[in-house]
């Protein structure tokens, strides 16, 4: 997922920013305060403010799992280093081709057989459609009810639609207001992209790797498509009409897709049936619905976990018609015009997708996600500095999700277990945390907890009861309050597409006309 999450390519994330009126210091800044910075106000010294959709919120009103102090900061650095215990150490002198295909590379980092490789990268543009934090540092206190929500708190795609043909006419076709535009990248489609292949979309992370570009693109071709399908004539006084009707349709496809596919892969359905039939425990927001910083900045990270070292990216877009395999991200690829890793932000002929390695469509070429566990992919231990906000570190992934902990001062796994009365994690399940020495095997920060309580209980396969209930109580809960959604205003809705009252990611792309079938056709 981005693998990043809110780690955009460079120079996208500062144009929107500069669009924004936000300036690149406050989204990037990386640094830990010195010993002479300014005292900042806790949380819990603030008065509570009830939530708003365009803020960010809290869950839970406990306290940090650690204090901010230098050695709290340089043991979460260490714990997440390059090098260190949460790196699975990939053999990448293997190469991308033998990563992907060979299995006893991977020991360590293990493939999840519940899961295809397409599931991370769908979890990363769920994540872009709901949550943008663009202002917070890594590292220094700061209140969520203050933080600005660039996305919406809602499954709407406006990541995909930003304000609509009135407002963002540039994502749309001049000569066809309802439908957005998609541009020619090769041998396949492409977003459309201005100077420096800057992409010219909704949100500029759906930009970061190929991968999340293609859905990207499946999203905008299935709008297209649908628009085709429900449009009662070609006059322009229509357009408007036309395109307000292949929104909901798509939106609401789309929806289905998070409720009835990728929440129980993430979850278990176990959880899922839970909450829709029981009711939610922890999530209820005192005023609008708002993303809690309890799930954007520890537990929906989970997803960081489940990026492979190297992808298959198609079967035939390289030279000789060879298929082109990647490293995800690889600093040595920085100068290149054509990089060999999967980054975006670039255009060449065999820069596209072709969904098998990432859906199963029968065929025999799916690939699996890594398990959610405390091993990351080596590639994300060290990430292209130009895939960072204002290209500074630092570069390590899970750096960045630690420190993240001191900036939402967010409360340990443990507490949270607590409060919701889960059975928390053995003592003995994080011995390995003692070794830093400041107390992080009995108040653990969150995103490591949640990552070794899937690991522990569920074998990796999907989060456990921690995990699961933050993640699905928060998107069940987004959808049950907002009312343009299918579920909260038409609850028994079945899709337009699919058969048999069934939608899954592969009808999505065949709609699209992205699907193995169509290329084959093409």
């Amino acid at each position: 997922m981005d693998t990043t999450h809110d780690e955009p390519r460079g120079h996208s994330r500062r144009h929107f920013l500069r669009n924004l009126g936000i300036g690149a210091a406050g989204a990037g800044a990386a640094t830990v305060a010195g010993p002479f910075a300014p005292k900042q106000a806790k949380a819990a010294d603030l008065p509570p403010i009830p939530s708003r959709g365009d803020r960010f919120s809290r869950i839970f009103d406990l306290p940090p799992f650690a204090d901010e102090t230098p050695a709290v900061t340089d043991a979460l650095k260490h714990l997440g280093e390059r090098g260190g215990i949460m790196d699975a150490k990939d053999k990448l002198g293997a190469g991308p081709v033998a990563l992907l295909t060979d299995p006893s590379l991977s020991t360590v980092n293990r493939d999840n057989p519940t899961h295809t490789a397409g599931t991370t990268f769908f979890g990363q543009f769920i994540d872009h459609d709901i949550t943008f934090d663009a202002t917070s540092s890594l590292g220094h206190a700061t209140d969520p009810a203050t933080t600005q929500n660039v996305r919406s708190a809602a499954f709407d795609l406006d990541s995909v639609y930003g304000g609509g043909p009135i407002v963002d006419a540039q994502l749309y076709d001049p000569n066809d207001q309802a439908k957005l535009v998609v541009e020619s990248g090769g041998l396949f489609e492409d977003l459309q992209r201005g100077a420096g292949n800057v992409a010219i979309i909704g949100d500029p992370r759906n930009d970061e790797n190929l991968i999340t570009a293609g859905i990207q693109l499946s999203a905008l071709k299935f709008h297209n498509a649908v628009v085709d399908d429900v449009r009662p004539g070609p006059s322009p006084d229509q357009s408007l009409d036309a395109f307000a009707n292949a929104r909901t349709l798509t939106t609401w496809h789309y929806q289905w897709l998070v409720l009835h596919q990728f929440l129980p892969q993430f979850v278990g359905q176990d959880m899922v049936d839970d909450v829709l039939r029981r009711g939610r425990k922890i999530y209820r927001p005192s005023g609008e619905a708002s993303i809690p910083v309890e799930f954007s900045g520890a537990a929906y990270r989970f997803g960081h976990s489940m990026v492979r070292p190297s992808y298959r990216a198609n079967l035939s877009g390289d030279k000789g018609g060879k298929p082109f395999f990647g490293f995800i991200f690889d600093p040595r690829d920085d100068r290149q015009r054509d990089p060999d890793d999967l980054r975006g932000g670039y255009r060449a002929k065999r820069r596209y997708i072709d969904w098998q390695t990432f859906f199963d469509f029968n065929d025999g070429e799916i690939k699996r996600n890594k398990r959610i566990d405390t091993k990351i992919s080596s590639p994300l231990m060290n990430l292209p500095l130009p895939t960072l906000p204002g290209g500074t570190g630092p570069s390590s992934l899970a750096q960045r999700n630690l420190l993240r902990h001191l900036t939402w001062e967010l409360p340990s796994g443990q507490a949270i277990a607590a409060k919701i009365h889960a059975d928390p994690l053995a003592p003995g399940d994080l011995d390995e945390l003692s070794q830093y020495g400041v107390g992080f095997e009995k108040s653990t920060p969150l995103w490591y907890y949640v990552l070794k309580e899937a690991e522990v209980v569920n074998d990796g396969l999907h989060l456990g009861p921690v995990g699961g209930r933050i993640v699905a109580e928060v998107f069940i809960g987004l959808m049950q309050l907002d009312q343009r959604t299918w579920l909260a205003s038409q609850p028994n809705w079945k899709p337009k597409y699919g058969s048999g009252g069934s939608f899954t990611m592969n009808d999505w792309l065949t709609v699209a006309g992205v699907d193995p079938a169509s290329r084959a056709s093409a």
